[in-house]
């Protein structure tokens, strides 16, 4: 039975979405394809507000593939990690991967990674680069991205930000020039609510510069020849060209509905979902850095996760388990994409339901 998702990816994606893959293939290299994809890069530029020194790229690959585009292409001689949960430990795992020497400053599931933590480890000095997971989706923990960009930026200028905002990226309010981050990016099974198989990034002039300046960049991860491409409004490899417009049409549909009414649907989901977790479980993550976009909950009734989901099943919908070790101690539910109040409403009432939580 087809069931909708409401894990924290891949997300619900709708027929219209899905219909747009439909299309007859082009030539990547023809004038027809450089029109397709330079609408797109207009149109994320319109809607993430970007500067003229922020330029936006498409790449197709999962949104790990920047874990490897900033070791290769950014890190010159050590990194700083910041790591709060799995999706961050593997960014630091990625850049030791690609041999670079990288420190990891590390706190438990839960915890959010906070500017006074980052200020202490970068007094140390030698680092070039840092990155930081802006939503961890493991734990459902969003770490104040703004207030540790700007200390950055203000203390420690010549570091490079790197930010995964996979899990938040076209859901929660990222404007790259307000943040004073370097690089974002983020994947199109999330937010977006396409398909996997895209990656968008959102990338600074000076980290371009940065780049050139980098050797065995590699090919694939060469941000050098991904932006040289991006002159033509095109791309070094063969793209997705059928995701492509899907992308296209996703970013209409955005810019039609704006920016600001993207962020506040997703935050009233987020507080529904939570007010509601508060009254019958527990967040799992500290208090004040709840993410927006996917609520992880503590199961403090030791209720049945997979039991849960195999009756929601009957019903049409998916939501997720915790993420590894946390697998029976929390479960998640992802408000991201095309969902909105009245779809969460629906959802967490069979959970009530199910689980006799109003009696």
């Amino acid at each position: 039975m087809y069931k909708k998702l409401l894990i924290p990816g891949p997300t619900e994606v709708s027929k219209e979405i899905l219909e747009e893959q439909n299309r007859y293939l082009i030539g990547h290299r023809e004038k027809e394809f450089s029109t397709l994809y330079g609408g797109i890069t207009d149109k994320i530029t319109r809607f993430f507000q970007l500067t003229p020194d922020i330029k936006p790229t498409v790449t197709t690959g999962s949104g790990t593939l920047w874990f490897d585009i900033v070791a290769r292409s950014v890190v010159k001689q050590k990194a700083l990690a910041c790591v709060n949960g799995a999706f961050s430990k593997r960014a630091a795992q990625t850049l030791q991967a690609c041999g670079k020497e990288t420190d990891i400053l590390e706190v438990e599931m839960g915890k959010a990674i906070k500017p006074d933590m980052v200020a202490e480890k970068l007094e140390s000095g030698g680092y070039d680069t840092i990155t930081i997971c802006h939503n961890e989706t493991s734990t459902g923990v969003r770490s104040p991205l703004k207030e540790i960009s700007q200390m950055i930026r203000k203390d420690y200028p010549e570091v490079i930000i790197a930010v995964d905002a996979v899990s938040s990226i076209a859901g929660d309010k990222i404007i790259p020039s307000e943040i004073g981050c370097d690089i974002i990016f983020g994947s199109t099974q999330k937010c977006f609510a396409l398909p996997p198989g895209l990656a968008v990034g959102l990338v600074t002039d000076r980290a371009i510069e940065r780049a050139k300046t980098v050797p065995n960049r590699g090919a694939y991860t060469d941000m050098v020849d991904i932006f040289e491409f991006e002159k033509k409004q095109q791309t070094p490899f063969t793209p997705n060209i059928s995701l492509l417009y899907a992308l296209n049409k996703r970013m209409d549909l955005l810019l039609a509905e704006t920016y600001d009414k993207v962020y506040q649907r997703h935050l009233d989901m987020a507080n529904y979902t939570q007010t509601w977790a508060k009254k019958h479980f527990a967040m799992f993550p500290e208090a004040g850095y709840e993410s927006i976009t996917v609520s992880c909950i503590s199961n403090t009734q030791n209720k049945d996760i997979k039991a849960l989901n195999q009756q929601l099943a009957e019903k049409g919908y998916l939501i997720s388990a915790g993420y590894g070790n946390l697998a029976d101690k929390t479960f998640r539910i992802g408000h991201m994409g095309e969902w909105n109040l009245e779809n969460i409403k629906q959802v967490i009432n069979l959970i009530d339901e199910i689980w006799e939580l109003g009696k």
